[in-house]
């Protein structure tokens, strides 16, 4: 399967700027606040080591204890100042950041749902559950203490560095000679680090995304008793974070411990010439001690710089692919699609169309054919002749390589999506329900929708033969994936969705195929009203369920090769003939009178279009007198 995205190098530092400043534009007055209460924290927590000179000259070596309450008190207020800005940095920042993490994943989620049916196609869907949960969790360090720290250790680091030439420029210049070496080594150490860390993004996406389809599909994997193998996938996949995560502690491992060895020469060095200078009449002990406690203000910054810097450098790596995702197209924001259409007569037409996912292999072929409003559409053929994708055109999730693809004479091209598939209807081989109530299911097609409405689209489908024998109605839980339910039960919840949309054109896609004949019978007459009235494509592999269809389409190896009708194509004894004998023998000769041409069995079961233009169906009266 694909990545979301070619492997790509880590953009520098510089470039990604821009799209820092981007998510923190909106919140520049929380900035603006936090960056000024941390300068009264950084500001009030030089009152300590500035204190020390005159306390050890003044009052220890010099006796005058009446500085003593002045400097003391000095300090209690110091602190409980820095006390306060910090409260005040967590309430602002440290918030804010959360809500940053919330509306960035809100924002990531619609964006990806408003991507094409491609962009699916090639991710796992728990890879992108990644991308919203995961890659955006490290951002907070942007806003919130992480960038707090670093920017208000620059910060104590400058106030320093400046008292710190004052006291002795010598000493000052040897020990700012150690750390700008040390400096330009993390900087190094930082380039080498954070493609680590997009490589843990990635990695993590991938291992979640397995495990999500995993659990998702337990039961195919206890059917075929593969839990061994499972967890052996899983385990690889792990044993490669790991891999990725000990990279990175080897790291970060180095540069602490080189952060130490610079401290201790930096203060070995400043001990030998502070003792030098000191002997020499040229330096006080409250002077030599006043400058360690500011060298140790400016050397803390560049040593916590380490676990800062990780921090940043994992924020870094979660944008960066934000930033990917956010830089997909949706669907709709092409200049093309400025049409929007109004209420559909279901007039589907393809022309000479060609359609490939990937270059140089076609999957259709010259497709051409039109699909009258009222009528119904059978495609038929083997597996991988291409009806899927036929499908997919139609529901516009993907546009032809060439040829053209009209709904009532209107390019789908150039068409708005959302007023396209507002009315389209589609039920599938395998029903897709929500955990969720059975009327939460039903209304997804139409949340505005009526109590009264919902309930006659359940009865209809024939919902309200199981659903009302629950204890619960229809507030009964589905479970996930509707696993509740029995297959025929959460088709017929899918139909009376679809009932409920009141859609102009109609997708059955393997509607009844894993059904047994029972269930299939029970669903057949809510078919039969959700197809009336309505341009229907049909899907099926059960011939038997398409003989009533206006136009069959036997497609192959991404062509038609046949069309016509049940009828017309049965007794042309061609590939359709071959199709259906197939699937039913000798049998198939019963639906032939002898000598005869045509069944007439099978016409008696056919419904004209002019029968389902005048036979529209109860509840779509009441949902257009309703919608009027």
């Amino acid at each position: 399967m694909p990545e979301i995205a070619p492997k790509a190098k880590s953009k520098p530092w510089r470039e990604l700027l821009p799209d820092v400043w981007e998510f923190l534009k909106p919140r520049r007055a929380h900035l603006a606040a936090g960056f000024f209460l941390m300068a009264i924290n950084r500001l009030a927590g030089l009152v300590l080591p500035y204190s020390s000179k005159p306390l050890i000259d003044k009052v220890f070596n010099g006796g005058q204890l009446q500085l003593l309450v002045p400097i003391v008190i000095a300090v209690l207020a110091a602190t409980a100042v820095q006390g306060v800005t910090s409260f005040g940095l967590t309430q602002i920042l440290s918030k804010e950041a959360q809500r940053l993490i919330a509306e960035l994943r809100a924002r990531v989620q619609a964006h990806i749902g408003r991507l094409p049916v491609s962009y699916y196609d090639s991710n796992k869907a728990g890879t992108l559950v990644a991308r919203i949960m995961s890659d955006v969790e490290g951002l907070r360090n942007l806003l919130g203490t992480g960038m707090v720290q670093f920017a208000g250790g620059l910060m104590t680091a400058l106030f320093a560095l400046i008292i710190l030439l004052k006291i002795s420029v010598f000493m000052t210049v040897i020990a700012a000679l150690i750390l700008v070496t040390f400096s330009f080594a993390l900087k190094k150490a930082f380039g080498i680090i954070r493609p680590i860390f997009r490589e843990r993004r990635k990695i993590n996406a991938e291992v979640t995304g397995r495990l999500t389809e995993s659990i998702s599909g337990v039961r195919v994997v206890k059917g075929y008793h593969a839990e061994a193998r499972e967890e052996q996938v899983f385990f690889d996949g792990v044993q490669r974070l790991l891999n990725n995560v000990l990279k990175t502690l080897n790291a970060t491992s180095v540069m602490g411990l080189s952060s130490t060895v610079v401290l201790g020469v930096v203060s070995a060095a400043i001990m030998y010439i502070g003792a030098r200078l000191h002997v020499n009449g040229k330096m006080t002990p409250g002077s030599f001690v006043q400058y360690i406690f500011f060298l140790g203000l400016l050397v803390a910054p560049i040593v916590q710089v380490v676990g800062i810097g990780t921090q940043l450098s994992e924020a870094m790596a979660g944008l960066e692919r934000t930033r990917e995702v956010l830089a997909e197209r949706p669907e709709d924001d092409d200049p093309v699609r400025t049409l929007t259409l109004g209420p559909l007569r279901g007039e589907v037409r393809f022309e000479r169309v060609w359609f490939a996912y990937e270059a140089d292999k076609p999957v259709l072929e010259e497709v051409s054919f039109e699909a009258m409003p009222g009528t119904a559409t059978a495609l038929v053929g083997p597996s991988g002749a291409g009806k899927s994708t036929l499908i997919g055109l139609v529901c516009a999730f993907y546009t032809p390589s060439e040829g053209i693809v009209t709904v009532d004479g209107f390019d789908l091209r150039k068409v708005r999506l959302d007023s396209y598939r507002t009315q389209l209807g589609v039920v599938l081989q395998d029903s897709f329900l929500f955990d969720g109530t059975i009327r939460e299911n039903v209304a997804f097609s139409r949340p505005a929708a009526s109590e009264e409405e919902i309930l006659t689209a359940c009865r209809i489908a024939r919902v309200d033969e199981f659903a009302e024998r629950f204890e619960r109605g229809y507030d009964t839980v589905v479970g996930e994936r509707g696993v509740k339910l029995s297959g025929g039960q959460k088709q017929r919840v899918s139909i009376a969705r679809a009932i409920l949309a009141d859609p102009r054109i109609l997708i059955l896609d393997e509607a009844t195929s894993s059904l047994d004949s029972e269930s299939e019978a029970q669903i057949q007459e809510g078919l039969t009203y959700l197809m009336r009235g309505r341009t229907t494509f049909v899907i099926a592999h059960r011939l038997s369920t398409v003989r009533r269809a206006d136009q069959i389409l036997v497609l192959e190896a991404g062509r038609i090769v046949e069309r016509g009708t049940h009828e017309s194509l049965y007794v042309g004894g061609g590939r359709y003939f071959d199709l259906y004998t197939k699937q039913h023998g000798v049998e198939a000769n019963l639906f032939l009178a002898p000598g005869e041409g045509e069944a007439a069995p099978v016409e008696d079961e056919r419904v004209s279009v002019q029968e389902r233009d005048s036979a529209e169906p109860e509840p779509l009266r009441w949902i257009q007198n309703q919608d009027q």
